[in-house]
C-alpha cells in the first residue's frame, strides 16, 4: 500500500476527515476519506450482585435512544484506563475500585481509525453522576443475562456495548472452568 496527497479537508471539535490517494495493488490509485478521532474508552459497571448498569441516552446520528455502556472520547494523552473511570463517574455517578481489560475494537474501521478500549469495572460504590451539558442520561440497573440476551437478539445494537458485554462473558465462563 503507498499513501500520497494526505489532505486534511475538514478540522473538526471531535474529528478531522483526511483525504488521501491510496495504491491498491494492481487496482490502481484510488481516493479515500478517513475520519481521524482520538480513541475512546468505555467501561461495563458489574455489580457484586452480578448485575451490570448501562445508561440509555439520544444519539443523534441515528435519532433513537440507545442502551450503552458508560463510554467517551480520550483526552490528548489521557490513558484509556483514566477515561474509563472518568467517563464512569461522570455519566453515572459510579466509582470502581479494580477494572479489567475486555481489549479494543475498531468500531468502524471503513471509514474511522477511531480505537475503543473497553474495560469491566468491578468494586462499585454509588456517587453522584456529572453528565456533561449535552448529555442526558438515563441509568439502567439490569441483571447481565438480561443484558447479554439484548444484545444476542439485536435489542441492544451498539457495537462497544455487545462487545463488552460479550467478552464479560467469556471471561466470566472461562473463570468457571
Amino acid at each position: 500500500m503507498h499513501v500520497t496527497n494526505r489532505e486534511i479537508v475538514f478540522n473538526g471539535t471531535v474529528y478531522d476527515i483526511e483525504q488521501m490517494r491510496v495504491e491498491i495493488g494492481s487496482h490502481g490509485s484510488h481516493t479515500f476519506q478517513v475520519i481521524r478521532h482520538p480513541g475512546g474508552a468505555g467501561v461495563l459497571p458489574v455489580h457484586d450482585d452480578g448485575s451490570v448498569s448501562l445508561i440509555r441516552q439520544l444519539r443523534p446520528a441515528v435519532d433513537a435512544f440507545l442502551l450503552e455502556v458508560p463510554a467517551g472520547r480520550l483526552e490528548p494523552g489521557e490513558p484509556p484506563l483514566l477515561c474509563a473511570g472518568r467517563e464512569l463517574r461522570e455519566e453515572t455517578g459510579l466509582f470502581a475500585e479494580r477494572f479489567l481489560s475486555l481489549g479494543t475494537i475498531h468500531s468502524s474501521p471503513g471509514v474511522f481509525d477511531e480505537i475503543i478500549h473497553l474495560f469491566a469495572a468491578t468494586g462499585i460504590s454509588q456517587g453522584e453522576a456529572a453528565p456533561e451539558d449535552d448529555e442526558d442520561i438515563e441509568v439502567v440497573r439490569m441483571p447481565f443475562a438480561e443484558a447479554l440476551a439484548m444484545a444476542a437478539r439485536g435489542s441492544i445494537s451498539d457495537a462497544k456495548t455487545i462487545t463488552a458485554l460479550f467478552r464479560w462473558d467469556q471471561k466470566c465462563r472461562m473463570q468457571a472452568t
